[in-house]
């Protein structure tokens, strides 16, 4: 026997018995609704939000905002002559002049303004990252408080790739200096659609 597996051997055959995983509870007290907090605490890490009555109030809102010449996808949902409709036929090289993505999360966290994305509602994984600004859209029912109650509603479900994303891309290594866009977005706008 080889000393690697008298190693593996040891450390196999004195492996601590095993305990059934914590039962953790978390209830928290906060007067604030969820909606201005998820507000509020977007607007603390760079981002932006609000609410809105319609897909055609945000149309109008980011036209205002948003050179009309400059490149939008949208994933879902179809913004005929304002963003181009996303499609698995690009090539991903193609993403990047992308100027303004718009994607639809699954819900938001209030706790850190974190919106949950899965594959399937960001197109290709770089999507949301390689853009220069990143719109996400969120039903405004679909708030949960906290991480606990994010896990709880994401743990049992099967996804083949998924993130949080919080605010627009930011760094203080330089200078010790907040930058943002320095590995993604410049800027994450947030809208609360009520619904329709």
């Amino acid at each position: 026997m080889s000393s690697r597996d008298k190693i593996l051997s040891a450390v196999k055959s004195n492996q601590p018995s095993r305990v059934p995983i914590a039962e953790i509870n978390i209830t928290v007290a906060d007067d604030e609704d969820l909606k201005s907090k998820y507000l509020r605490i977007l607007e603390s890490i760079g981002g932006k939000g609000q609410i809105v009555d319609s897909c055609d109030e945000i149309q109008k809102i980011l036209s205002a905002d948003f050179d009309p010449s400059s490149r939008k996808i949208a994933v879902g949902r179809s913004w005929p002559g304002f963003a181009e409709s996303f499609s698995a036929a690009i090539d991903p090289h193609q993403l990047e002049n992308v100027e303004v993505a718009i994607i639809e999360a699954h819900f938001a966290v209030a706790e850190n303004a974190a919106v949950w994305v899965t594959e399937d509602r960001m197109g290709f994984r770089a999507l949301p990252f390689i853009c220069q600004h990143l719109v996400v859209i969120i039903p405004e029912q679909h708030i949960v408080a906290t991480m606990h109650d994010a896990y709880q509603f994401i743990g049992h479900r099967e996804y083949n790739f998924a993130t949080f994303i919080a605010g627009p891309s930011k760094t203080a290594d330089i200078e010790q200096s907040l930058v943002l866009g320095a590995h993604g977005p410049i800027s994450m706008r947030a809208f609360l659609l009520r619904q329709e």
